[in-house]
């Protein structure tokens, strides 16, 4: 009887063991479905207002059901679709209300994260940076190459360098929600060079206020930079 037992103890401690790598695996495989869906958005393979299946998902990115499930349902509570039953999947499609929620947003986080930033940055970072806006502002001014690859991995290291200040998980993991909205929302925006000057001006102010300490005009200028932004996304 004892022997028994001691069998039966040993398979109740061990069996959890049996189910945590397919938890793991289901888990990848939700976040892999995931990426996916932003990423069919972002390259236009899903069409940003359209009503699509479950299975028409499936066959167009290649993963399984429940996966694509458990994406769909994060991405709902995200605001990116909205699941009708028996109607489909509904993909946003940016417009006024996205665009000046997501932008309010931003100026909440950010304004506060650039003020951390200039109170604590190391001036060798501000400065590469720096030095690195006026030099592509310079490229752009002697040719005419794409200068958009050049300008998402500024504002990344500008924004990105901003957030991580704080130190904050919830908000990183908050500001990536953030960021996939803006990706959409820019989807349909053509950037010309003048806007991408502006824009590189309007780094260029923040990052000149935080090289100076200046911890309310490095917070005012984000403000005039996001407001801008936000209207130029509204194409005013």
């Amino acid at each position: 009887m004892i022997k028994k037992a001691t069998k039966q103890a040993r398979r109740s401690v061990s069996a959890p063991k049996k189910g945590k790598p397919a938890a793991k695996g289901a888990t990848r495989l939700s976040k892999t479905a995931y990426q996916l869906i932003m990423d069919g958005l972002f390259h236009r393979r899903i069409a940003a207002g359209a009503y699509m299946s479950q299975n028409e998902l499936v066959e167009l990115l290649g993963v399984p059901i429940q996966p694509l499930r458990d994406a769909l349902r994060v991405l709902e509570v995200e605001g990116i679709v909205k699941i009708h039953p028996r109607a489909g999947i509904e993909f946003i499609k940016a417009d006024m209300d996205l665009i000046r929620s997501t932008y309010q947003f931003r100026m909440i986080i950010e304004c506060e994260a650039v003020r951390r930033y200039a109170e604590r940055a190391p001036i060798e970072e501000i400065e590469a940076l720096l030095a690195d806006h006026h030099e592509f502002i310079e490229e752009m001014e002697r040719n005419g190459q794409d200068p958009l690859p050049k300008l998402h991995k500024l504002e990344s290291r500008l924004h990105g360098g901003l957030i991580g200040s704080l130190g904050n998980p919830l908000i990183e993991s908050t500001t990536k929600r953030l960021q996939n909205y803006t990706s959409l929302i820019l989807m349909d925006r053509s950037e010309t060079a003048p806007l991408i000057s502006r824009t590189l001006k309007e780094h260029v102010n923040i990052l000149e206020a935080c090289r100076d300490r200046n911890v309310e005009l490095a917070a005012s200028e984000m403000m005039v930079h996001l407001n801008s932004a936000m209207h130029r996304a509204m194409g005013l």
